[in-house]
């Protein structure tokens, strides 16, 4: 059993099926299949099923996945403990960032890390703080970017806490106001975030809290779409203040949250108890040094 046919394997389950595998692994379909015809065969059991473009994990099929998953976060600790001997001089970091705020908020600090430590290779990978979690926990990301929660399955380093604003049409009958509450946006289309993003589910319960449920106008990840949004009168949208400033526009209004106080407060997570490479160590220590927007 070999290392490249369990990561081909891992790779299926959690793409969802070969072609998207293939494509993560930048590898061919074909190379794909066959390194997981030859797991199975190695084994002498199945592990998918394969129902045309679906597939489904067998009872073995569980079972393989949990070990190959272990085999292959302690393949991975292995290499970043041997990197570590040559002092940052070679290794990876593999690293996930917010989709929303990354533009303003990392481009410096990544500047800087590849400034001081160009022979560290970055993989970088965007997404919703739901999608990064869930990278940590397999260890396909080393660290990660996500709103604060209080679970056991992390450590955590924090970063920023930015309140967050309301972005109106010009022509909305609170545009004129200094601040607004959010319970004055009953009536008001929403335009919200993708399931993946925790920030969403922040304010679907600050709404309900405030006694009514948003009517949707749209979803998306990408913040600059969504004031896009906004500017053609198609509803407001709540982002952090540090966001919401860098993306204003004509025909967009900028307000206060004055209640609730709405919060985006990131952190850096890793899988608790994990080994951290001296890659991901010093991406830590680069935060620390780089207080974030003063008084948020």
């Amino acid at each position: 059993m070999e290392f490249k046919q369990l990561r081909s394997f891992v790779a299926v389950v959690h793409h969802g099926g070969f072609t998207q595998a293939a494509k993560g692994l930048n590898a061919s379909q074909s190379a794909v299949s066959k390194q997981v015809a030859q797991l199975e065969q190695r084994l002498g059991v199945q592990l998918l099923e394969r129902q045309g473009p679906q597939i489904r994990l067998t009872d073995a099929g569980t079972v393989v996945l949990r070990r190959a998953e272990e085999l292959l976060r302690l393949q991975g600790e292995l290499h970043h403990e041997l990197d570590d001997l040559s002092q940052l001089t070679r290794g990876e970091l593999r690293l996930g960032l917010p989709l929303i705020g990354s533009d303003a908020l990392f481009t410096e600090l990544f500047a800087e890390y590849r400034r001081r430590y160009p022979n560290i290779v970055v993989h970088l990978q965007e997404g919703g703080s739901k999608s990064i979690e869930a990278l940590v926990l397999s260890g396909e990301l080393e660290l990660g970017g996500s709103l604060t929660r209080d679970d056991p399955a992390f450590a955590a380093q924090p970063f920023c806490n930015e309140p967050l604003e309301v972005l109106l049409p010009a022509d909305h009958p609170l545009a004129g106001q200094a601040d607004v509450a959010l319970a004055q946006l009953a009536d008001t289309p929403f335009l919200l975030y993708q399931q993946s993003f925790i920030l969403n589910d922040r304010l679907l319960q600050a709404c309900r809290q405030a006694g009514f449920i948003p009517r949707e106008a749209g979803r998306s990840g990408q913040a600059d779409f969504l004031v896009a949004l906004v500017a053609a009168g198609q509803g407001v949208v709540l982002l952090p203040r540090v966001v919401a400033r860098k993306l204003l526009r004509p025909g967009v209004v900028c307000q206060t949250l004055r209640e609730p106080d709405l919060r985006w407060d990131i952190a850096f997570i890793w899988r608790n108890g994990a080994y951290l490479s001296r890659a991901a160590q010093a991406w830590l220590e680069l935060l620390k040094e780089r207080p974030l927007l003063p008084g948020s």
